[in-house]
């Protein structure tokens, strides 16, 4: 029974993009992990839940760039004059992209791997005791890559100062924000799974910061690239895709706080959390500009 479900869950259409491919790829890998469990129940769930979240998501984005396009196309025909880039604006415009979706898929890549230090932890924990501590440490590895290397226009790799930089820049601020959540959230966990941290309202800490981070997706400003005919279906797509960051990040926050708590459906939410961990870091991981 679970096989044939993971089966129907993990299938695409024959002309999937490379997005959903990778997706789809993500979602086997997950089926494959849950067989081994003996609550084959739980996992089931939890492995519908996280493909629901990775399929809308994957189809979402496509879609709101799509409705847009024509849109854009007519405007741009209406303007009394096209924008015109040269030559090294544009080599710059695509140095950002390129960066910025390098930031991303590194961040989504750490956080799947937190996700799957978590589901093998029960396998490998009385050979490897300190796994306990890896999942925590993915966060503070991409915090701290974030914190530093997300805004390269600021030193000690460009000429702008931090301040000026957090001052006049929305993106940049919200960036060190984001940096400074997912450090938060490795710090204390490390402390939890060091048992240095054991009150019952540490167990909410991540919850909380991840609806903080989620919230703040709504608001997210993403100015670079936004140039050219084609500008608004561009910001659309970026606008969908962190959309679906947000829920995403919604759902692993709430999971992970159900997951801390003793009731009937706590063996589901142990799963759904890290299944959903993984499901943020692969949409991650496929983010384009």
């Amino acid at each position: 029974m679970f096989d044939e479900c993971t089966t129907h869950l993990t299938s695409f259409s024959a002309g999937e993009s490379k997005g959903c491919s990778f997706l789809r790829i993500v979602m086997t890998a997950l089926s494959a992990v849950f067989s081994r469990s003996k609550s084959a129940v739980e996992s089931i769930l939890a492995l519908a839940f996280s493909f629901l979240i990775l399929l809308a998501s994957s189809f979402c984005s496509p879609a709101h760039a799509q409705d847009h396009t024509a849109q854009d196309m007519h405007a741009a025909m209406s303007m009394p004059m096209v924008e015109e880039v040269d030559s090294v604006k544009t080599a710059k415009l695509l140095a950002d992209k390129r960066e910025s979706e390098f930031n991303h898929h590194l961040a989504g890549f750490l956080v799947a791997l937190a996700g799957l230090f978590i589901l093998a932890e029960a396998d490998i924990r009385n050979r490897w005791p300190s796994v306990r501590y890896a999942w925590p440490l993915c966060f503070v590895l991409s915090g701290l890559f974030v914190l530093i290397w997300s805004d390269t226009e600021l030193r000690p790799f460009g000429s702008q100062s931090w301040y000026y930089g957090l001052t006049h820049n929305l993106e940049v601020l919200q960036h060190k924000i984001f940096a400074v959540l997912l450090l938060a959230v490795g710090v204390l966990e490390l402390q939890r799974a060091r048992g240095i941290l054991r009150a019952r309202w540490s167990a909410w800490i991540f919850p909380l910061l991840a609806a903080a981070g989620s919230s703040l997706l709504f608001f997210h400003d993403h100015q670079a690239g936004m140039h050219g005919p084609h500008r608004l279906a561009l910001m659309q797509r970026i606008q969908a895709q962190h959309f679906s960051f947000s829920i995403a990040g919604f759902g692993t926050g709430l999971s992970k706080g159900l997951a801390e708590t003793k009731f009937t459906w706590q063996p589901f939410f142990e799963r759904l959390f890290p299944a959903l961990l993984i499901a943020l870091g692969a949409l991650l991981m496929v983010y384009v500009e």
